[in-house]
């Protein structure tokens, strides 16, 4: 890795070149995240990749996820989407060595990067170095961004299509930019955590994940309101083994009723026209 930064071993994210670890993490310090009760901890990329390898999964056609092993920080995964007119990166993890440069450039390298949302920034920079692509963060989140590069392309809106068919949309919630990925020929949501796929298949909607914090009826009705002229059958969130593969619209919109019922906010005459616009 070009940049020689020291990493978050909590969340990952890397912060610029330095002699010494940075005092704090901005990402474990915010509410949304943690601190581990023995302390901030540090590493860097050459202890990362001597100790980690990244590993590739077949999910859909043209699909594939990756993953760090054994699992690292947050633990999420990241989306390889090949389509025909080029490929896209969905999400990013902390660990880019040799073999996975090797093995993303041998199906065809990258056009672009997109983010859901701060704590999958990682080394976002570094990727986008390595395949000579832009990388695609809302704006809202442009405060987290902890090492500045040419090619981070700050975007503005509800959406903006990255390649023909595939579009970040910008459902805010669990960040001011938090977004998922629609990619239409096949009718694939990836969510990141800005709606997580739960054990039962459905979704939950939090503010903070690790601290339980849930995300109040008045947002998550307005997120559902946001998917609703979206058409896709499979949604797949942050983790491993986290998927809906069938009827996910459907599963998504009673998975945001739940939710706001869950809260004490019945699914009254109201709330079936706020879900329904």
């Amino acid at each position: 890795m070009h940049n020689t930064g020291f990493i978050c071993a909590t969340c990952g994210l890397q912060y610029p070149r330095s002699d010494t670890p940075p005092e704090h993490c901005d990402i474990c310090e915010d509410e949304r995240q943690f601190v581990p009760v023995e302390g901030q901890r540090w590493t860097t990329p050459t202890q990362l990749t001597a100790s980690h390898t990244n590993t590739f999964r077949h999910m859909a056609p043209g699909l594939m996820a990756i993953g760090t092993t054994p699992s690292f920080a947050i633990g999420q995964r990241a989306f390889l989407l090949r389509t025909p007119a080029g490929n896209v990166l969905w999400d990013c993890l902390t660990l880019l060595d040799e073999a996975t440069i090797e093995i993303i450039e041998g199906l065809g390298g990258l056009d672009a990067i997109v983010l859901s949302h701060p704590h999958f920034f990682t080394t976002m920079a570094e990727w986008a170095r390595a395949f000579d692509c832009p990388v695609h963060v809302h704006a809202a989140d442009r405060e987290w961004v902890s090492v500045p590069d040419a090619r981070i392309e700050f975007w503005e809106g509800a959406s903006r299509e990255i390649l023909p068919g595939v579009t970040v949309h910008s459902l805010g919630g669990h960040f001011p930019g938090a977004s998922v990925l629609h990619w239409a020929e096949h009718g694939v949501l990836l969510t990141g955590d800005t709606l997580m796929v739960t054990p039962d298949r459905m979704a939950s909607f939090m503010w903070s994940y690790p601290n339980n914090v849930p995300l109040d009826a008045g947002t998550v009705a307005g997120i559902a309101r946001r998917l609703e002229p979206l058409a896709f059958d499979s949604a797949y969130s942050a983790f491993w083994g986290r998927e809906i593969l069938v009827d996910a619209k459907r599963v998504i919109e009673e998975s945001a009723q739940r939710h706001c019922r869950a809260l004490g906010r019945g699914v009254s005459s109201s709330d079936a026209a706020e879900f329904g616009r």
